[in-house]
């Protein structure tokens, strides 16, 4: 026997070579894990983007709901309104067959306190809008429940004139011209458009009292 052939095997020579397929096990493991993880983030980032869409609409919706409430008359939280209460107005009124006063106390309700502080600096003309106002109404007017509201009406527009906003009065309706019957072979002409009437401050004029004598 030759001295090679009687070498015995040492342990490196005994171990068998590594396998291929291992490493490409990790290969596609790590992949895999890479993709979970993108997957997650990209989940995440979802989630979050719309989170934020829904708080924005929900945002929105308020807002609308909010100015929906406010053309409608109902009160808002957000925007509380301003009470501007005036002194109160004595006035002779314009009865013929008898003397009779009203002693009217009124409050403004007003969109903002800078609004209030521009009114009481216009306080004088203020005033003397409503005095010349409830001058020329009468008691008889003035104790039904839709002169009260005509009266209201009618401080709203007057009592912002003196900073230069005017209100335009609503046209009254003929009756005539709407029972008039028309001709078969009349043409209607187009009526002109209307121009926007201006925002009002004013929200509201409230009586705290009302005395007629």
């Amino acid at each position: 026997m030759s001295a090679a052939a009687a070498t015995p095997p040492t342990v490196a020579d005994a171990a068998p070579p590594a396998p291929r397929g291992s490493k490409k096990k990790l290969i596609v493991i790590g992949a895999a894990v890479a993709l979970v993880l993108l997957l997650v983030a990209g989940g995440g980032a979802a989630w979050w983007l719309k989170s934020k869409a829904r708080a924005a609409a929900e945002a929105g919706d308020d807002e609308d709901i909010a100015a929906v409430s406010a053309k409608k008359g109902h009160a808002d939280a957000s925007h509380p309104p301003t009470f501007l209460p005036l002194d109160i107005f004595v006035v002779n009124l314009s009865d013929r067959d008898a003397d009779r006063y009203a002693q009217v106390g009124i409050v403004l309700e007003l969109d903002t306190p800078a609004f209030a502080d521009q009114m009481r600096a216009y306080m004088p003309a203020v005033r003397n809008a409503i005095l010349m106002i409830l001058a020329h109404k009468t008691s008889r007017e003035l104790l039904e429940r839709e002169g009260k509201e005509q009266l209201a009406a009618e401080i709203m527009r007057e009592t912002v004139r003196p900073m230069g906003i005017d209100i335009p009065a609503p046209e009254p309706i003929s009756a005539a011209a709407s029972e008039a019957p028309r001709a078969d072979d009349e043409v209607e002409r187009p009526r002109p458009a209307r121009k926007k009437a201006p925002h009002n401050p004013i929200r509201h004029v409230h009586f705290s009292s009302f005395i007629i004598q």
